[in-house]
């Protein structure tokens, strides 16, 4: 972990952009106090997304049927 100034987090934002891709934490302070943490976002593993929902999600047996209250409508 590696501690930056305001100023030189300005200067240097490409090199600590660098620096958080290769995995390593970087800090940006205020008089010596921590303000941020500059990390990594890490990116959905896309093959996990087909099928996230199986078993979670269900569809009513009467889901197309008309209501009783409702056929006055119709």
């Amino acid at each position: 972990m590696k501690k930056y100034s305001i100023h030189q987090a300005k200067s240097q934002l490409s090199k600590l952009i660098q620096q958080a891709l290769n995995g390593e934490e970087v800090i940006i302070a205020n008089r010596d106090k921590p303000l941020v943490k500059l990390i990594l976002v890490q990116q959905p593993d896309k093959s996990k997304l087909f099928g996230m929902f199986k078993g979670k999600i269900f569809m009513a047996k009467d889901f197309n049927e008309t209501p009783v209250d409702f056929k006055d409508y119709m």
